[in-house]
């Protein structure tokens, strides 16, 4: 490893030039290229010759062996729920009425940090620079989460969630709404100004699913949205039972629904969006929707796979998320392009399913767009915020290189990753924080998880593994 890539030079300050071994832009993976790095920024991309008779007075930082990409950009996530991850296996749909919404409201304001910091984290280990946090149930000021991402060093779309139906319709549990009774759409302009100006929290709206809100509020969220170039976070077409639901309450499926009342449109992000008909695919794609695939929670909890492919093809928006299954990004890619292999490639016989480069770049650029921050992040050019990665490309998987952009899909893991870039700042190195005790953290939240998850009033239907297993075995030896 070059004598350069340590911690100590790369939390330099001031404009850096950046000399990797490729650089992966928009344009693809490109040897001979660097990038300057000044103000949180890239100042400049292009040709290694060129910027560095351009920059005199800048020292190369040369990064031999390395690959100098976009991080990667989470565009559903729920932060709050990581005490609970593994709670979720072997857990049937819907498991927000028995898991989720009981976890989150145990909460309170230093657990409800500790495990936002914490999920914050394990993004960063897995690549991500940007995450989009689709609002928490915790009865707790937002900035609370807020805070945790900005500690941790993370970018993030945090929301506000604007649940106002009537108890009865509102099937997700505790909505947070600003002060309890209070006024969700002044609750939702005050946040939306509260982080107009944040550096690293970008503001955002959320509806746990269509039928928690009214229909004035689904109306009103997504014209304050727009206003003020933001986004509206919404569970959509995920479930069967959901669908159903929507179907008996409003006679329409959740995105017809959403359509009727004005809320589809370029501010909102429909999240899962499974189980769609050829007329809400044509709904999604005419009004400029976003959706966030998931294919990981998909393959947890779903009843189907997202035809993501053919979204794409279809010109609609379209980032990959991992519902807080786990913040791998690179596994996270791999999954996408698997999961369209698997429900679409193979009965078609497409043998491409997005040819490795469609995933990379719905991981990246697609999800910044579908967040609002197509200009600002998920991308390695002039103007964009400096939120990269540094890959050691010397690695059994990655140095016999023939087509690096799919084998960063397929073969790729977190553990190459050397550093994180967030706005031009070194947040990890060799997974872990440079500048904050992160396994202190960690056992700070197997701490604190335990008595939060203790008095939660959450209601599990999977035994755990070793449980299974010995019932199975007791099943067996009954039947001998």
């Amino acid at each position: 490893m070059s004598n350069t890539l340590s911690p100590a030079f790369l939390q330099g300050t001031g404009p850096r030039l950046f000399v990797p071994e490729v650089v992966i832009t928009p344009q693809g993976a490109l040897e001979a290229h660097a990038v300057v790095v000044a103000d949180g920024s890239f100042a400049a991309v292009g040709p290694a010759a060129e910027l560095e008779r351009r920059n005199p007075r800048l020292t190369p930082v040369r990064l031999p062996g390395h690959a100098l990409m976009p991080g990667f950009v989470d565009a559903h996530h729920h932060l709050t729920q990581s005490f609970g991850a593994a709670l979720a296996f072997g857990e049937p749909s819907e498991i927000f009425r028995r898991v989720w919404a009981p976890l989150e409201a145990a909460l309170d304001e230093e657990s409800a940090y500790v495990a936002a910091k914490l999920a914050a984290l394990e993004a960063l280990r897995g690549g991500f620079t940007t995450v989009a946090d689709a609002g928490t149930r915790a009865a707790v000021d937002v900035e609370a989460v807020a805070s945790a991402t900005r500690d941790a060093g993370i970018r993030c779309v945090l929301a506000l969630l604007c649940n106002d139906a009537p108890a009865p319709e509102r099937a997700t549990g505790a909505g947070h709404c600003g002060a309890p009774g209070g006024d969700v759409l002044a609750a939702a302009e005050k946040h939306l100004a509260r982080y107009a100006a944040d550096d690293l929290v970008h503001p955002s709206l959320a509806v746990s699913v269509p039928e928690a809100a009214t229909d004035r509020t689904l109306h009103a969220t997504a014209r304050l949205a727009a206003e003020a170039d933001a986004v509206v976070q919404i569970h959509a077409n995920e479930h069967l039972v959901a669908v159903e639901r929507s179907l008996v309450t409003h006679g329409l499926r959740p995105l017809e629904h959403l359509h009727r009342v004005g809320a589809l449109g370029p501010q909102l992000l429909a999240a899962h969006a499974t189980l769609l008909t050829p007329g809400e695919l044509t709904l999604l794609a005419d009004t400029g929707t976003a959706v966030s695939y998931n294919p990981v929670a998909s393959a947890w909890k779903g009843n189907a796979v997202a035809p993501a492919a053919l979204m794409a093809e279809r010109g609609i928006r379209l980032g990959l998320g991992t519902d807080g299954t786990r913040g791998d990004a690179f596994r996270l890619a791999d999954a996408a392009e698997t999961a369209q292999r698997l429900a679409y490639g193979l009965a078609s016989g497409d043998s491409s399913c997005g040819a490795g480069w469609t995933w990379l770049e719905h991981a990246s650029r697609g999800g910044a767009d579908v967040l609002g921050l197509a200009d600002r992040a998920g991308t390695v050019s002039e103007g964009a915020a400096a939120d990269f990665l540094l890959v050691d490309i010397t690695t059994p998987e990655l140095r016999l290189s023939w087509d690096l952009p799919w084998e960063l899909v397929r073969r790729g893991n977190r553990d190459q990753i050397s550093a994180v870039f967030v706005a031009g700042r070194l947040r990890l190195w060799q997974g872990w924080p440079p500048d904050w005790d992160g396994p202190a953290l960690v056992e700070r939240a197997a701490g604190l998880a335990r008595a939060v998850v203790g008095r939660a009033a959450v209601t599990r239907t999977h035994p755990t593994s070793s449980a299974a297993r010995a019932e199975r075995r007791g099943r067996r030896s009954v039947a001998r």
